[in-house]
């Protein structure tokens, strides 16, 4: 004897519209209207198709019902790293505002390599993404157009150049790290280095050590005597650059740190090396993120308001992909945090 089969068994495919109109004996387009404009329908036939659903587990099909409409409310974020704090208290904030406005964050990182960026953003924009954020502006030209011609709208963040044409919210990292360096050369030193990130494919970077240049040839200070060493955003990165650093003759009374994650691992290997901050040597940071007033000492750095640019972002990003408009870019203003990492040098 044959058993009969129900017409939803776990043999079949996942519930679908046919089978909860199958269950509740009404057609499909009814069930349609009570899951998208249920007081279209009388309560009786709503109660009927409501229960359907739940006894089949039923769950609407978003991505077709996002492909018929065009979007998905959903917005792709590519961020360089998830190592550290760095981009911490942005994306929250740029995902808390998304969450108010009904979107959804996606968020991928790519290690601070430009091939895996690229394949990121366009497999953001291939899965629906109805626009992204991205840091900074180094990446491929073509990345833009292949956008632009997918209509994909896309912010660009934490960096702040005033003749670009790509809509951003940020800050002229050159100018904030200049501001730092004037303060330390108003200190009175003159023997300076610099542990920056890889500045070839990261203008954030390029930026923060032009920053340092520029106010040092104010000072009249020789940037060519200036050592830089380049390495990867991470604690004992920063601690090794240190150590390589201040093997340099005549050896830096002060290290910039291209962020604070670097300064932390600087502070760090001054310790272990038995050399006293800022007495011996002062260190600064950037971005100002929580460690920085929890270290020993507690660190100087420039403070970003990371929370104001991701809310802000968010909001540029929801009126980009609801509006169509292009928005004028936002520069963000800055500021130093002295605190008793740096100090004057020893005369």
């Amino acid at each position: 004897m044959t058993r009969e089969r129900s017409p939803l068994t776990p043999e079949s495919s996942v519930p679908t519209l046919a089978d909860v109109a199958r269950r509740a004996n009404v057609s499909t387009a009814t069930v349609s209207r009570c899951l998208n404009s249920p007081d279209q329908v009388i309560e009786r036939t709503r109660n009927r198709v409501m229960d359907a659903v739940n006894e089949l587990g039923y769950a609407p099909n978003f991505s077709a019902r996002a492909l018929a409409a065009r979007h998905t409310n959903t917005i792709g974020a590519v961020i360089p790293t998830m190592d550290n704090a760095i981009f911490a208290r942005g994306i929250q904030a740029f995902q808390e505002e998304l969450g108010r406005h009904g979107f959804t964050l996606l968020v991928a990182s790519s290690s601070y390599k430009e091939a895996l960026e690229e394949e990121q953003i366009r497999t953001l924009a291939a899965r629906g993404a109805d626009g992204l954020l991205l840091i900074g502006y180094h990446r491929n030209p073509a990345l833009h157009e292949f956008l632009r011609a997918r209509s994909v709208p896309a912010l660009v963040a934490w960096a702040y150049e005033v003749d670009s044409d790509i809509p951003a919210i940020g800050f002229s990292n050159r100018n904030a790290m200049a501001d730092l360096a004037r303060l330390v050369f108003e200190k009175g030193h003159r023997d300076i280095g610099m542990i920056s990130a890889d500045t070839k494919g990261n203008d954030r970077a390029r930026d923060r050590l032009a920053g340092v240049r520029l106010a040092a040839r104010e000072a009249a200070i020789d940037v060519d005597r200036m050592p830089v060493i380049e390495t990867t955003y991470s604690i004992e990165s920063g601690m090794q650059a240190f150590r390589q650093i201040m093997g340099w003759t005549p050896r830096p009374t002060a290290v910039f740190c291209g962020n604070d994650v670097l300064a932390i691992g600087a502070l760090k290997a001054a310790k272990e090396m038995g050399l006293s901050v800022p007495e011996d040597v002062s260190i600064t940071g950037f971005d100002d993120i929580e460690i920085a007033s929890l270290a020993e000492p507690a660190l100087t750095t420039v403070h970003v308001p990371h929370r104001e640019m991701g809310r802000r972002a968010a909001g540029m990003l929801i009126d980009m992909v609801t509006k169509r408009t292009v928005p004028e870019s936002v520069e963000l203003q800055t500021d130093i945090r002295l605190r008793r990492s740096l100090g004057p040098p020893k005369t």
